[in-house]
């Protein structure tokens, strides 16, 4: 067997070019993998003038090449550099060119606060879905609340404001404080714990969850879920005034109010007494007012009600004459109604007296003999014209009879068999029975012969 004839029984090789191979490889792994969330440290960074980002993510045993292009890394707000720990957003690639396994980076964060900003972030998702931020769970703040709680550190800032807006704008309401660690490992438990105190204690009608600002770390304690759980059972109010204006934590949520800072937290708990010093007066002038209107109405209208004041004789005089008069109305009514009265009974008896039985009985009798008369009349005048009728009929009818034919010497042959009328010779034959009726009679008779006339 030849060379060319092995060529020919051995079957087709697929021959992948390096360029195919790597193509391909890097669209299987592009389409094998999400968008992956990787943490690792930078190290090897390079950005070359096209604006591209280039390094390698490594942790304690592996690395990877990584590549964040301009249009990416334009939008990041962290200033990469080596020995950052970094947190990327990124799919999985190949570059073809060198057959290099590497992945394309399309976010990047620093790798702790981005942690704690997922965790915030997932923890928040899952507390609004269980319900613990619905608006209807929301407790209304008192408006003059008898003693106040705060539960804040009690050597940092937070409480100094608390105190000196409190003593500023109503020195009069008592402060329980309760002191706990605002940062620091367990110090959520033991917020959580001083929660579940206070309302065992019950004896603030309000508290105030407060601390300074800080990073998000320092603000961590109160982004934990024990801490929002606790918050979320308290039977008393809450308010929060945790961190600065911008600092937002998951106890704001929770919480029944948020304030932007503690000073503002003490500032929504108490009443302003300056405005309630200005609102007492405005509103002792407007009653004091009111006051003198109703004792000025009050003398008018007793005066009017002195000069509607009547001497009692002449009222007397006056319900005598009205009485004099509602008497003399009464008689006439009943005058009025008496005539009218007889009248009506006049036109009774009348009726009565044209429905006398006797009358009616002469009338019925006289009208009966009239009807009888008529009737035979009618009844003779119809009968002779009834028998006018009739004999005029019976005339036509003789008139178009077949007997009046039979009278003038006819006769009707009919089939002896079926009693069928004879009208042809056609309908017979010789040795056929016939019968004939005559003007008085049957004959029945046998056919000799059948035949037309004309023959």
């Amino acid at each position: 067997m030849t060379n060319n004839e092995n060529d020919k029984l051995e079957p087709l090789r697929d021959v992948y070019s390096i360029s195919r191979l790597n193509r391909e490889a890097r669209t299987l792994l592009e389409g094998s993998f999400p968008l992956l969330w990787v943490e690792g440290e930078i190290s090897n960074f390079a950005r070359p003038a096209s604006g591209h980002w280039y390094f390698t993510l490594k942790d304690e045993a592996a690395q990877v090449r990584c590549a964040m292009f301009r249009n990416r890394n334009m939008h990041v707000q962290v200033k990469p550099e080596n020995g950052m720990q970094v947190l990327i957003r990124a799919r999985i690639s190949m570059y073809e060119a060198r057959g290099e396994f590497q992945i394309i980076a399309e976010h990047m964060e620093e790798a702790g606060d981005g942690a704690l900003r997922r965790a915030f972030e997932a923890l928040k998702a899952k507390l609004n879905k269980e319900g613990l931020f619905d608006i209807q769970h929301k407790k209304p703040l008192p408006p003059f609340p008898r003693q106040i709680g705060v539960i804040t550190s009690a050597t940092g800032a937070a409480i100094r404001d608390i105190l000196t807006t409190l003593k500023r704008r109503y020195p009069a309401i008592p402060v329980v404080i309760y002191p706990v660690p605002v940062q620091g490992a367990g110090s959520a438990e033991q917020i959580a714990a001083m929660l579940q105190t206070a309302n065992k204690r019950n004896e603030c009608d309000v508290l105030l969850l407060a601390r300074g600002g800080g990073s998000l770390e320092d603000l961590w304690s109160f982004n934990e879920e024990i801490v929002a759980r606790a918050i979320y059972d308290s039977a008393i109010p809450i308010i929060s005034g945790v961190g600065h204006e911008i600092d937002f934590t998951i106890a704001d949520f929770v919480a029944d109010q948020r304030a932007a800072t503690p000073t503002a937290a003490a500032e929504l708990a108490s009443p302003n007494r300056y405005e309630l010093q200005t609102k007492l007066s405005r509103q002792s002038q407007q009653l004091s007012l009111l006051i003198n209107r109703t004792l000025e109405h009050g003398s008018q209208k007793l005066a009017w009600l002195q000069k509607r004041l009547r001497h009692p004789g002449r009222l007397l005089q006056e319900k005598s004459q009205r009485l004099d008069d509602l008497q003399r109305r009464q008689l006439n009514a009943i005058s009025h109604a008496l005539r009218h009265t007889q009248v009506r009974l006049s036109h009774l008896a009348d009726k009565i007296q044209q429905q006398n039985p006797a009358q009616l009985i002469s009338y019925r009798k006289e009208r009966v003999i009239l009807i009888r008369k008529t009737l035979s009349k009618n009844i003779t005048l119809l009968l002779q014209r009834h028998r006018e009728q009739l004999r005029q009929l019976g005339h036509n009818l003789h008139t178009v009879s077949p007997l009046a034919t039979l009278d003038r010497g006819y006769a009707i042959v009919l089939h002896e068999h079926d009693n069928k009328l004879v009208r042809s010779y056609k309908q017979v034959k010789a040795g056929d029975r016939v019968t004939a009726r005559l003007a008085e009679g049957n004959i029945t008779c046998k056919v000799e012969n059948a035949n037309s006339e004309e023959s």
